[in-house]
């Protein structure tokens, strides 16, 4: 163990899964928002979901952020969460939920993303806010999993969306062992692996042609 250490194998693997996460993230939701565009439909797609998937996404960029983490180490965060500001928009226009009340919930956000970037909110809350990432992120997932489950059609749920998320959210937990071994964020992206994975399952089950 020490002789790798030192020759720093295992962080140039690290560095190296980081870029291929990084990478892989920078198209990750591209599917997802084009199979919605094309469709025109967001059926067996969790709103609530999505909406708890941007509340993690932000909150665990903050977190990484505030605590000056290596930026290799959440670069993936920035990324997901303008394409998740795209996917949310459009299921939300093809959901007909488009409205004041929507663009007022939008305004509140971004008061409260500025107000924790610049630390014009206290550090402390946003300590606080991190422990529920996990939960949050994980029932997400699971209203993802329980919408598909539910409707039985996964018409506009994207396979590569979600077998990219699986495979980011696993490299993750080898980098974050190494950079910080922060166990929070190692429990977070434990689970969600797993859950990733079983929402992909299900898609993929419920893609299949039906027989008579």
């Amino acid at each position: 163990m020490g002789l790798l250490e030192d020759s720093g194998i295992l962080y140039v693997i690290a560095d190296v899964l980081s870029i291929v996460t990084i990478a892989s993230c920078l198209v990750s939701k591209v599917p997802q928002i084009q199979t919605v565009r094309q469709l025109q439909s967001a059926k067996g797609l969790s709103v609530n979901g999505l909406l708890m998937e941007l509340c993690s996404y932000t909150v665990t960029m903050l977190y990484n952020y505030t605590n000056g983490y290596a930026f290799l180490s959440y670069l993936e965060y920035p990324i997901l969460l303008v394409q998740e500001y795209a996917l949310i928009y459009y299921v939300l226009r093809y959901e007909s939920l488009l409205g004041s009340r929507a663009y007022q919930w939008a305004a509140v956000y971004v008061a409260v993303f500025v107000g924790f970037a610049t630390t014009l909110i206290p550090s402390s809350v946003l300590m606080m806010l991190v422990p529920f990432t996990t939960p949050v992120g994980a029932t997400s997932k699971v209203m993802q999993l329980i919408a598909i489950l539910r409707s039985k059609d996964s018409q506009s749920v994207s396979l590569i969306t979600w077998g990219i998320s699986a495979f980011t959210n696993s490299t993750r937990i080898y980098t974050i062992m190494l950079d910080s071994g922060d166990k929070m964020l190692l429990a977070n992206f434990g689970i969600s692996t797993v859950l990733s994975t079983s929402v992909l399952l299900a898609a993929w089950y419920y893609k299949k042609p039906k027989k008579d």
